[in-house]
């Protein structure tokens, strides 16, 4: 599918690729095109070293919705993974009972196992649930027609798209701890009359947090809703870190049809002899890109050369979409 088809067809897109890229560049520009051609139209950077508002050429205050005042239609979000976590206070450090100074009441109630797991966080639990924060966001009612991720580097994005996976069968243990915790806090109260404890809503949360997680994992994986727009330049190092993104997309079952190469060097009669060199370098692997990835694996190959000066603000953005969308 032509990227053109996939912004105005979709209802979610993500890209992403290696550092240093330009994917927020290319996310940035094709959310300006998709909000022209009539498309309300969401931006979300979930990289923490966010540069969205930077190529947008505008402040965006972290965790908020911005309406950008200059295009119509279109709203950039910059997520914090972290961010304010206040309402999931206590779900990866739960032990209630020792807080109370009961630790040593959990053996009787045969519940040796809360404490067990009680002492387990899963790495980078606090983005995770920033994370299920955004999730939550887009499998509620809005009015976007399209939502476009500028996700972080390829290795946080490959724990970005297995976190789905993850956090579910987490969750899924979780909500039966805190089920175990509630019965025992029921009858805890009954018995010694403490109605003025503090009422814990964490287990609503993270069923709330689960049923999102799931939803999303099914848009995700639906190619008539969502699509994965790999991002790399001509280099060897970008090269084999696109290889390992497709897999690991092939491996999720994340739709996707389009890589963007950027940052080519053009006309050789232009340059100087150090940027020939390069240009030769990046003909060599320009040429591999095709071959592995446009040929063997059928991928539609987007061209984007190398601009004298930054793309910043939303002229310079205009243009490059010119080449995006061809």
């Amino acid at each position: 599918m032509e990227l053109k088809e996939i912004l105005l067809n979709l209802k979610m897109v993500m890209f992403g690729g290696k550092g240093g890229v330009g994917k927020t560049t290319c996310a940035a520009s094709s959310a300006i095109w998709a909000a022209e051609h009539g498309k309300n139209t969401l931006i979300i950077s979930t990289d923490p070293a966010h540069s969205l508002g930077d190529s947008l050429g505008v402040e965006l205050p972290p965790g908020e919705p911005t309406p950008i005042k200059q295009i119509k239609n279109l709203t950039a979000l910059e997520i914090n993974p972290k961010a304010n976590m206040t309402e999931f206070k206590g779900l990866t450090t739960m032990n209630p009972m020792e807080d109370m100074g009961m630790g040593g009441m959990m053996e009787g109630l045969g519940m040796s196992d809360i404490q067990e797991f009680a002492s387990m966080n899963p790495p980078g639990i606090d983005e995770a649930l920033a994370f299920g924060k955004v999730l939550e966001f887009i499998e509620t009612e809005h009015d976007y027609d399209l939502i476009i991720f500028d996700t972080a580097p390829t290795g946080h994005t490959l724990r970005f798209l297995s976190l789905p996976e993850t956090l579910s069968g987490w969750i899924g243990k979780l909500l039966k701890l805190r089920m175990k915790i509630g019965k025992f806090f029921g009858v805890f109260k009954k018995m010694f009359g403490k109605d003025g404890m503090e009422e814990d809503n964490s287990l609503e949360l993270l069923q709330r947090l689960k049923n999102s997680i799931v939803n999303a994992r099914d848009d995700l994986t639906d190619p008539s809703i969502n699509s994965f727009v790999v991002v790399t330049i001509p280099e060897e190092m970008a090269i084999a870190e696109t290889g390992r993104l497709l897999n690991e997309l092939l491996r999720y079952n994340i739709p996707n049809s389009d890589i963007i190469i950027n940052q080519l060097y053009q006309d050789p009669t232009e340059l100087c002899d150090f940027c020939k060199s390069r240009r030769d370098m990046q003909q060599k692997n320009l040429s591999k890109i095709r071959e592995i990835f446009g040929e063997k694996l059928s991928k539609k190959l987007i061209e984007i050369p190398l601009f004298k000066t930054e793309i910043r603000g939303y002229e310079r953005l205009k243009e490059i979409s010119e080449f995006l969308i061809q």
